[in-house]
């Protein structure tokens, strides 16, 4: 595939970069509504300002990107590609570094060659990236030996350090948020245009991981690619297709002054673009049909997509529908569920098979990461590898059952080899916890859980 860039007819001129408030208003309709999950800001004054310069600032993401990405995602939805997402649970400051994107794009990367060559479908690479760096909190608070303070909502709002002034709510976090993902965009796009992302690289992909199960299998895959790689330019293919590839970013659209502040018309049509990031989504906690975060998301022309945990009804399905895709437009809606492995296989059928029944076409992604989080015997939140791997395995088979189509794969991955996930090849146990965790909110799958799960999902694809 050709990358985003090369192929997108859009550029900055796409943008009226000085649509006045009033050409905007219709965005700010969300504020009319019931609210969940915002910051308590301190200083409003100080939140205008950086509001202000955000919607002064330039959009980071461009129209004919993110028109590119829903006809990408009508095909997953029709079984003419697979999604793949992943990266972080919630991006930090600190570490995005040059070396720490690079490896989420080489296990992304990875992921998707395994996929491509084991199941022969083009595979539509999304990062958890550029963007999530805020996460909805089950509580407001958090109180260590008898001190209470604001919970931690991600880097975007407050410090993780348990202290009163790390713990106050910053509106210049926002402006931080946007620099960052500015940055790690360009490092994106760098990575993915020149030269890194090229095909007959596959071996390179892996240097500087650890060896393992997944690494030999990895290679073994990438002894073959070589040997078919070979044997096109023996007989003149032209390779040019090879050499870059595209990358989206998304995340959750959580924070709906910084969405809001970073929406632009596009000059082109007169729509209006959410351009903090190419896909955006709306959590289980903030999906309320008569809420701030459905309405804000029913007036952008990304393609977006709703997380559904187990207690989502039919009704909430196809009511969400009639009001983010009142138009059914091919790639248009995503639902991700989020069921868990002990209730996928009898939750999610209902939701499928109504979906179906009412006419509506949307693309099907399993989230099996956020219904299987468990706490240690040592206190550490985490996740069982072989949940993961189940519920990923009760997707397929109720898309199966349902002859409809299991279109993507939604992960929180590293590309870093840390120990926050029980099992894999690696036999992590409760005490191998202890040797690299390092997430700040939700454990993820280190590299080598990562390829396991794509040798998985490609036999799956294969079977289908």
């Amino acid at each position: 595939m050709n990358s985003f860039l090369r192929d997108s007819p859009a550029r900055a001129h796409d943008f009226d970069l000085s649509a006045s408030s009033d050409e905007l208003a219709a965005l700010g309709s969300w504020r009319e509504l019931p609210r969940v999950q915002q910051p308590t800001w301190p200083d409003e004054a100080e939140l205008g300002r950086v509001f202000g310069a955000l919607r002064s600032a330039p959009p980071l993401v461009f129209a004919g990107e993110v028109d590119v990405l829903r006809h990408r995602l009508a095909a997953a939805a029709t079984g003419e590609a697979f999604l793949l997402q992943g990266g972080d649970c919630a991006e930090t400051f600190e570490d995005s570094s040059a070396n720490r994107i690079r490896n989420k794009i080489r296990t992304i990367l990875q992921m998707s060659a395994v996929l491509t060559y084991g199941a022969s479908v083009p595979v539509v690479k999304m990062g958890r990236m550029a963007g999530q760096f805020a996460k909805p909190r089950s509580a407001d608070t958090e109180t260590r030996d008898g001190v209470t303070l604001p919970t931690y909502r991600g880097d975007a709002v407050n410090g993780y350090a348990f202290t009163e002034q790390s713990r106050v709510p910053d509106p210049e976090r926002l402006w931080k948020t946007y620099t960052t993902s500015a940055q790690t965009l360009n490092l994106l796009r760098a990575f993915t245009s020149g030269g890194f992302a090229d095909l007959r690289e596959v071996h390179s992909w892996n240097q500087g991981f650890i060896s393992g199960p997944g690494y030999d299998r990895y290679e073994q895959l990438a002894a073959e690619i070589d040997k078919a790689i070979r044997f096109m330019a023996a007989i003149g293919a032209d390779f040019d297709a090879l050499k870059v590839v595209e990358f989206y970013s998304s995340h959750e659209a959580l924070l709906l002054d910084y969405e809001e502040a970073l929406a632009r018309i596009d000059s082109r049509t007169g729509e209006i673009y959410g351009c903090s990031g190419h896909f955006l989504w709306i959590g289980e906690r903030t999906r309320q049909l008569d809420g701030a975060h459905v309405e804000f998301m029913s007036r952008i022309r990304n393609p977006i997509g709703v997380k559904l945990g187990p207690e989502a009804s039919v009704d909430d399905a196809l009511r969400l529908i009639d009001k983010l895709d009142p138009e059914r437009e091919p790639g248009r809606l995503t639902f991700v569920t989020r069921m868990g492995a002990s209730k996928i296989r009898e939750r999610l059928p209902r939701l499928v098979e109504g979906v179906r029944d009412a006419g509506a076409q949307v693309a099907w992604v399993t989230d099996p990461m956020h219904g299987n989080t468990i706490t240690s015997s040592n206190g550490y939140k985490t996740r069982r590898f072989e949940d993961i791997v189940d519920e990923v395995v009760g997707f397929f088979e109720v898309h199966r059952a349902a002859g409809t189509v299991p279109a993507g794969l939604h992960m929180e991955l590293t590309g870093d080899d840390v120990t926050e996930v029980l099992g894999g090849a690696g036999e992590i146990d409760e005490a191998g916890l202890e040797r690299r965790y390092e997430t700040l909110v939700d454990p993820r799958l280190n590299h080598q859980q990562s390829l396991e799960l794509a040798f998985l999902v490609a036999e799956m694809l294969g079977r289908r």
